[in-house]
């Protein structure tokens, strides 16, 4: 039984290994596309894995030299102090437990879309490990309350809450800004509906210095809401796609990643 568990915990060792390695990879990408902009717009599908790992590594590279960044988060603003209490502490199992006791962390099966997990709670400790070692890094929402749906009144607001935020940072700092990949959107959607108001977060922030990007994958699975479910959605596959750099003024994003692989991350139940 020791020689097995030894085993498995080698297998795993490797398997994240391979998944860091992947991260800084995409990472480095990022970092060398995105130049000295202040503000990075990342374009996700929520709940995965891979993504927060992603994440973790940019705030680990662009925190590494003494830069100020704030990582924004597509949570409730409501949970900010929860937040501040967590960052502030030891990340023992208490301080966990105090920061999941909030509303926005309390969920019912499987209806939401995949934002509450482990992986993103594992996201903010990362955060926090980083601050230990005196990093000046920080992590707060930008959402409205739980009970928001996704409209043109959500994303106006969440962008005057990041513009506020922004506008209060040091100017050597970065924010790192992970949202939907619609709201990462420099433009309005190609293929919304004509009588459809919609303008993407991306796009009021745009007369920041502001770097859009999105995160996709050459293939694996990500979560997904259907209107009678949310369950795990076969990603089609692209092999062969590389990154893609945009300057045309009608562009959505200005940097497409294609990640080796997403996968459903640990969802919260």
């Amino acid at each position: 039984m020791q020689l097995w568990t030894r085993v498995m915990a080698a297998l795993l060792l490797t398997a994240g290994l391979v998944t860091t390695a992947r991260a800084d990879e995409t990472a480095m990408q990022i970092r060398q596309h995105a130049g000295e902009h202040r503000l990075l717009v990342l374009g996700e599908y929520h709940g995965t894995r891979e993504t927060p790992l992603l994440v973790r590594q940019l705030v680990d590279d662009y925190s590494r030299d003494g830069t100020p960044v704030v990582l924004a988060l597509e949570l409730p603003r409501s949970e900010d102090a929860a937040l501040a209490a967590y960052l502030a502490s030891e990340g023992d199992a208490d301080a966990m437990t105090a920061l999941r006791s909030g509303r926005y962390w309390s969920v019912i099966g499987d209806r939401h879309d995949g934002r509450r997990s482990h992986d993103m709670l594992e996201l903010i400790e990362a955060v926090r490990a980083l601050r230990v070692q005196g990093r000046a890094v920080q992590v707060i929402g930008y959402d409205l309350v739980v009970s928001t749906r996704g409209n043109q009144v959500r994303d106006d607001a969440m962008a005057a809450r990041l513009r506020q935020v922004y506008a209060r940072m040091p100017g050597n700092a970065r924010m790192l800004v992970l949202t939907g990949n619609v709201h990462a959107m420099r433009q309005r959607p190609a293929d919304a509906p004509p009588d459809m108001q919609l303008r993407p977060l991306a796009t009021t922030l745009a007369d920041l210095d502001l770097y859009s990007v999105r995160l996709d994958a050459r293939k694996g699975s990500i979560w997904g809401c259907l209107p009678d479910t949310c369950k795990s959605l076969p990603l089609r596959d692209r092999p062969g796609r590389e990154l893609r750099v945009s300057t045309e003024p009608g562009r959505q994003y200005d940097l497409w990643v294609w990640m080796p692989e997403l996968s459903v991350g640990r969802l919260l139940k």
